[in-house]
């Protein structure tokens, strides 16, 4: 059997894929025999950067110059709605000391005050995007700390890499804090303009702080003014007293709020007794958030006992639960070789592999797949990202495997991402290229 090459996808004008696998839940309308795990053999047309049709698989009257893929699957390219681009990269200058989530903070916070120039952001936040690019991923959203003076550092470097990458990455920021900075309501609304002026989202770091209700309001305030969205960390913590996702739900509920509302970690709630789960869950529905889950920051950082002791509980927030209310929910890579995650490369279908080991997102595969599509596109506001469907772009991932063990069973490192119709050069950044960067 000939294993199709990027070399094989024409480089332009009009062309078939033939005998391709796709999943249901991110190819609506499509009509054809899926298997238990929701995928089924179809052909898809394209023609100039574009998907002309997409129909099941009719060997009979497949071109004769149509390109046989083998049952292999074929997905969307991915959206990846949470990352520390600005963060990225600089384990090898300041690692984290013991794996803890102290022990993070403060590294980051000190090698953010010592070494974080437009030039070193912009630098690392480009190797990420190219690493994230090669690996098929069309949306990325990031935050960005934005603690005085990095806020005026690193947002005007945000946007010269939007604007370097569109076309490529569809790329958004979320400003990020701790919610005590709210506190200086003067900083905070010059912060949101800025925000606002740079087209990006509103974004804090929940803690169980005293007037923790009030400075939400204010939060919710600025949103509301300037046409935001919103997008927290919240409840990164073992502590079953961290209750923000709920004060979040709350808040939005009394404000009014009507925007969109992007809720991260939430460990604390897998923690939780039921009853307390429940009322929360309930309220975060009403309130239309969307959650998503860090499977492997969370998975590193959480529950990290030391004295060699082994971790006891996986970190993850209770996706199953916000899913069975009708609450969107979606899997992110979050941080990329940095204090809060020694690992990672930005590679969506990782993310994936790893939220279906940890969080048990299969038996059956249902919808999960969504999770790092169309769910986290529909959050961003990205109209036509996340799916394939007739009429669309031709911007999708062609793997080698045929089945959903398959496809999760191996690195895939020799995927073929088209976007536009056409192959892209999968050419992975060298590690070498920072290292000027990592020098004292």
């Amino acid at each position: 059997m000939t294993v199709p090459q990027a070399s094989s996808i024409p480089q332009g004008g009009s062309y078939v894929l033939t005998n391709v696998r796709l999943h249901t839940s991110l190819t609506p309308g499509l009509a054809a025999a899926f298997d238990a795990d929701g995928l089924a053999l179809a052909d898809i047309a394209i023609a100039e950067g574009r998907i002309s049709s997409i129909a099941a698989h009719r060997q009979s009257r497949t071109p004769a110059d149509a390109l046989d893929l083998a049952g292999r699957i074929v997905m969307p390219c991915f959206v990846d709605c949470h990352t520390h681009i600005d963060k990225g990269h600089i384990w090898p200058r300041k690692p984290n000391p013991d794996g803890t989530f102290m022990g993070a903070l403060n590294a980051t916070g000190a090698d953010r005050a010592a070494r974080w120039s437009a030039d070193d952001v912009a630098r690392r936040m480009d190797f990420s995007l190219r690493s994230a690019y090669a690996h098929g991923t069309r949306a990325l959203r990031t935050h960005l700390d934005s603690v005085a003076p990095q806020e005026e550092i690193s947002w005007p470097v945000f946007e010269t890499m939007r604007e370097k990458w569109r076309g490529r990455i569809e790329l958004q920021a979320a400003c990020l804090l701790g919610i005590e900075g709210v506190r200086d309501r003067k900083w905070f609304e010059r912060l949101a303009k800025r925000v606002a002026g740079a087209k990006g989202v509103l974004g804090v770091v929940t803690y169980m702080v005293p007037d923790l209700e009030e400075l939400l309001d204010q939060v919710f305030a600025q949103a509301i003014k300037h046409g935001l969205d919103l997008d927290f960390h919240a409840d990164e913590t073992d502590d079953v007293s961290a209750i923000s996702l709920k004060k979040i739900a709350e808040a939005a509920l009394w404000n009014g709020f009507e925007g969109k509302i992007m809720v991260g970690h939430c460990c604390s709630l897998a923690r939780q007794p039921d009853l307390d789960v429940l009322d929360t869950l309930d309220k975060v529905a009403k309130a239309g958030l969307a959650v998503v889950s860090l499977p492997m920051c969370n998975l590193y950082l959480q529950d990290r006992r030391g004295d060699k002791t082994t971790p006891r509980w996986r970190g993850v927030t209770l996706l199953h639960e916000m899913k069975a209310r009708g609450i969107a929910v979606a899997v992110a890579s979050d941080n990329t070789r940095d204090p809060f995650y020694a690992y990672g490369d930005l590679d969506m279908l990782e993310v994936y592999r790893m939220a279906t080991r940890i969080l048990h997102l299969d038996h059956p595969v249902a919808d999960w797949p969504q999770a790092v599509t169309a769910t986290p596109a529909k959050v961003m506001r990205l109209d036509g990202f996340g799916t394939l469907a007739a009429g669309g772009p031709a911007d999708f991932v062609v793997f080698r495997g045929r089945s959903w063990t398959e496809l999760l069973s191996r690195p895939e490192s020799d995927r073929i991402v088209v976007r536009g119709g056409q192959a892209i050069e999968r050419q992975l950044p060298d590690y070498a290229e920072l290292d000027d960067l990592m020098v004292e």
